[in-house]
C-alpha cells in the first residue's frame, strides 16, 4: 500500500524554502524525504514550454516590483510570452469588465478574442438539470478559443467549478485574472478579514 503524504506548508511559520534554507526545513516538509520527487519536478521545468512560462512569470513580477495591478501583470505575462493572441472567458454577469480589459489589451497591440459563458445556450439537460436552464459552458469556450489560436488565456469571472472545466480543455496557457466572489466584490480575501464576511464561511448545520 502507498504510503499517505502528509502536506502542512501552512503550518510552517518560518517558510525557509522562500530564502533557500532547505537545511532549515522542518521534520515534516515532505521535501526532506522526497528527493526523487524535486529531481522529477526539475525535469519537468526542463520541458521548454514550462521553463518558458515559468521564467516569463518570474520576470514579470521582477520587473513590476510587486506593484502592478493584475491586469497590467496579464499584459506584461502575455508580452515576455511573445503572445500576439490573447482569449477571455468571461462570465456574462463580468460583461462591462471584460469589454474594458479587451480595450485595454488591444491598446497594448494584442489581437484579443472574446468569449462569453452562455455561447451555444447548451441546456441543462446536458448537466441533468431542468432542459430550461441555460448552462454555462465552460467546455465551448475552450474548445472556441482553442480553434482561434489564441496563446494565453484568461479567465474573467467564470463560476467556481466552470473555471476549472475552462482550464482543462484549454490548450493555451490559463490564468485567472478575476476571481468571481458575487458577495465580496469579486475579492474572495476580504472574507478571511472582516467578521461579517466570515460568519458565512462556517459549516452548516
Amino acid at each position: 500500500m502507498k504510503k499517505e503524504i502528509s502536506l502542512s506548508c501552512v503550518k510552517c511559520r518560518a517558510k525557509p524554502c522562500v530564502k533557500g534554507r532547505l537545511e532549515a526545513l522542518p521534520s515534516f516538509c515532505p521535501m526532506r524525504h522526497l528527493e526523487g520527487l524535486l529531481k522529477h519536478v526539475e525535469e519537468l521545468y526542463r520541458d521548454s514550454e514550462a521553463a518558458k512560462l515559468a521564467g516569463a512569470a518570474t520576470r514579470v513580477a521582477l520587473k513590476g516590483d510587486y506593484a502592478w495591478p493584475r491586469v497590467r501583470e496579464f499584459a506584461e505575462l502575455a508580452k515576455e510570452l511573445g503572445a500576439k493572441k490573447v482569449g477571455l472567458a468571461f462570465c456574462a454577469g463580468l460583461s462591462d469588465e471584460a469589454e474594458k480589459i479587451a480595450s485595454l489589451l488591444e491598446e497594448w497591440g494584442f489581437k484579443v478574442y472574446s468569449v462569453c459563458c452562455k455561447c451555444g445556450s447548451l441546456s441543462g439537460f446536458f448537466a441533468k438539470l431542468d432542459p430550461s436552464v441555460i448552462l454555462c459552458n465552460p467546455i465551448a469556450q475552450a474548445e472556441l478559443l482553442n480553434r482561434a489560436g489564441t496563446e494565453l488565456n484568461a479567465i474573467i469571472g467564470l463560476c467556481m467549478g466552470h473555471d476549472a472545466l475552462f482550464a482543462k480543455y484549454s490548450k493555451a496557457p490559463a490564468v485567472t485574472l478575476i476571481a468571481k466572489d458575487r458577495v465580496t466584490g469579486h475579492s474572495p480575501a476580504v472574507a478571511l478579514y472582516t467578521y461579517y464576511h466570515r460568519r458565512l464561511l462556517q459549516p452548516s448545520t
